[in-house]
């Protein structure tokens, strides 16, 4: 099984849109209520579904990129504003976080091995 689509659920479609679309993914699905995107590599997608302004509900997605300080570097000189800088995490993850514009956690990250073999991998 292969992770192949997420859907967040966000406040204005219009700002997501804009927001997604700087942060570098291509659209690939246009309407009012919904979008969906493609990522710049490999063949994964997400959407965007348009829900409930007052909801509290937001999700957290994960992009992976191995070149993750250009890639945050990049994004802040176009004006993408980050919650936490690239940080070496404990579980081996050098992760950085920053929201979109409906609340939605974001988190770039490289983990290389890690993500799938980290040393404490359960042994089948």
């Amino acid at each position: 099984m292969n992770l192949n689509q997420v859907t967040l659920t966000v406040k204005n479609m219009e700002e997501a849109v804009t927001f997604y679309k700087t942060l570098g993914f291509n659209q690939i699905v246009e309407d009012e209520h919904y979008c969906r995107f493609e990522c710049p590599e490999g063949d994964s997608t997400f959407s965007l579904y348009l829900g409930d302004p007052d909801s509290q509900s937001n999700s957290v997605i994960y992009f992976e990129h191995e070149q993750l300080d250009a890639w945050v570097e990049s994004l802040k000189s176009k004006g993408i504003q980050f919650v936490q800088e690239p940080t070496d995490k404990e579980y081996l993850w050098r992760e950085a976080m920053l929201t979109d514009p409906s609340g939605n956690e974001i988190k770039l990250y490289w983990a290389g091995e890690n993500r799938i073999n980290p040393p404490w991998r359960v042994k089948a």
